[in-house]
């Protein structure tokens, strides 16, 4: 009887370690994260479109599994960015807001992230494309030497990234802490309070081949005006039309040189955001425009990655999520006909709003897992996930432990991530304009005295004065706000909210002043072998 008894413990214990996957370290997948810029949940033909085609990602979706409720933590780059590294929402901590590219690193190297997990579980790491969470101390970067802390030092092996984004100055690779191809005589200087010296969009609208429509109009960098002033360092500048395959090339180098070990590759391609200057093999690809035209040239990166790793014979041991960073921005700076050019098109889908925004279309992005062998085919998921978890999620995976305080808002879901469950998170706290507090099929936006329209972008911001909640199974459109109708909820949610915004991460990084000395001296430790 007791044997028995045994026999039917070990088979309980065996389906619990089933029911959650941990591969062992000879069975550890490679992950790569492909993380797009700006791209919207109907900007893929896999997620509706129908004005463009999308094959390579749309390969992932029939090889694994589409989520239809997957979101960023904020609706901008930067948070987005800081929560997918940290596992902690953006708004708990200040100054992580969108930041100018001269910024200095806002993660402290202490602290564990996405990268520095993954490195200690024994991967190798590496980033590929847009970084723009800070470089240098306090005070910003020095261009002309080594520009750290940066990605090396929370994690990442491997480095080759623009430091913050293309609209923004400086119009510089950076590989390892070093600019590429820069001329000691020729040194980088970047400012963003006043100009350096050099050509303007404002004073010299006649050099431009794309013309800003609202800001962008200070230094001009190959025919197109930025974000920030900038002189030196002519030998680096970037050439936009050749980023996309600068990025994937260097991206598909990363995987051949660790096809024989675990790697992770963070690969952030910088489309579709602006400026948008396709290379000449792309251009006019689609019938909307540059921004179209840039959404087929990074189905093709995808394409290169999945062709490098099915030669490589990589793609059954490979976890492959594919994502973006917030919701779809039209006019976000430059006149490059996306307005005009748009048609049907609807880059949000089914939702409201985009970039920027409250409502859902800020943060609800296509997010598709693959894992051959391990994620059914063709399947899809209305779990709520968001991108924030992916710290305890690969944990989980690698089996490593998080010390205590970190990733404090990142949940366990790998189950739900691969399609073993559909019980996603119970809620999920929105950055957008403000802050919105998302349970189960219901939506509540805090009341906000801010602007209802962005007019620049003409983005819906999701912004009242008086409480909003949706329905979102019955409105996903969020046209009907039935605050008034459930008092009870509203309520509910409100305080729910204010619970999640008190709970902060406990540890020595409460204050940001002391933060920014902790970090400085964690570096130069780091750089002294201490």
């Amino acid at each position: 009887m007791a044997g028995a008894v045994n026999r039917l413990m070990a088979v309980v214990a065996l389906l619990i370690a089933g029911a959650l996957p941990r591969a062992s370290a000879q069975q550890r997948p490679n992950i790569v994260l492909i993380y797009t810029d700006d791209l919207g949940y109907g900007d893929l033909s896999s997620y509706g479109a129908t004005a463009l085609n999308t094959p390579n990602i749309d390969r992932l979706a029939k090889e694994g599994l589409r989520f239809t409720d997957g979101h960023a933590a904020a609706a901008t780059c930067t948070p987005s960015r800081y929560a997918l590294m940290t596992g902690e929402y953006a708004w708990r901590r200040p100054g992580t807001g969108v930041l100018p590219g001269d910024a200095a690193l806002i993660i402290d190297p202490d602290r564990t992230t996405l990268a520095s997990l993954l490195r200690n579980a024994g991967y190798a790491t590496g980033i590929v494309g847009k970084w723009h969470l800070g470089l240098g101390s306090k005070g910003g970067p020095d261009w002309n030497h080594d520009v750290a802390p940066g990605p090396n030092e929370i994690g990442f092996d491997y480095s080759f990234i623009m430091p913050a984004t293309g609209d923004r100055v400086p119009t510089v690779y950076v590989e390892n802490r070093r600019v590429v191809g820069l001329d000691p005589a020729d040194p980088i200087r970047v400012s963003y309070d006043e100009p350096l010296g050099g050509p303007t969009g404002s004073a010299n609208p006649d050099l431009l081949k794309l013309r800003p429509s609202h800001g962008h109009d200070q230094t001009i960098v190959n025919g197109i005006s930025r974000i920030g002033y900038m002189t030196g360092g002519r030998a680096a500048l970037w050439k936009d039309e050749d980023m996309a395959l600068v990025f994937t090339g260097k991206a598909t180098a990363f995987i051949e040189q660790h096809r024989d070990q675990p790697f992770f590759l963070y690969f952030a391609p910088h489309d579709p955001h602006v400026p948008r200057v396709p290379n000449p093999r792309f251009a006019g690809r689609t019938t909307l425009g540059p921004r179209g035209d840039v959404i087929v040239q990074a189905d093709w990166s995808v394409g290169e990655l999945l062709t490098t790793l099915d030669r490589l014979k990589l793609t059954n041991n490979t976890l492959l999520i594919f994502t973006s960073d917030n919701g779809p921005v039209i006019d976000d700076g430059y006149r490059d006909e996306a307005v005009e050019k748009l048609g049907a098109h609807r880059p949000a889908g089914p939702f409201r709003g985009g970039k920027y925004s409250n409502f859902e279309a800020g943060t609800r992005v296509p997010l598709i897992v693959r894992w051959p062998g391990h994620v059914k085919p063709g399947s899809s998921s209305d779990a709520l996930v968001a991108h924030i978890d992916f710290v305890a999620s690969f944990a989980q995976l690698t089996g490593r432990r998080l010390p205590g305080g970190e990733a404090p808002d990142s949940e366990k879901l790998l189950s739900v991530l691969l399609g073993r469950s559909k019980q996603g998170r119970d809620s999920f706290v929105e950055q957008g304009s403000g802050l919105s507090l998302r349970q189960g099929r219901w939506k509540y936006i805090e009341p906000s005295a801010r602007p209802r329209l962005n007019a620049q972008t003409n983005t819906e911001l999701g912004n009242d004065t008086a409480a909003q909640l949706y329905d979102l199974a019955a409105d996903p459109g969020e046209h009907a706000n039935v605050a008034a109708k459930y008092p009870d909820r509203v309520k509910a949610m409100e305080t729910l909210l204010r619970r999640v915004k008190e709970r902060s991460r406990p540890g020595r990084y409460a204050s940001p002043r002391l933060a920014a000395i902790h970090s400085l001296s964690s570096f130069r430790k780091l750089r002294s072998g201490v």
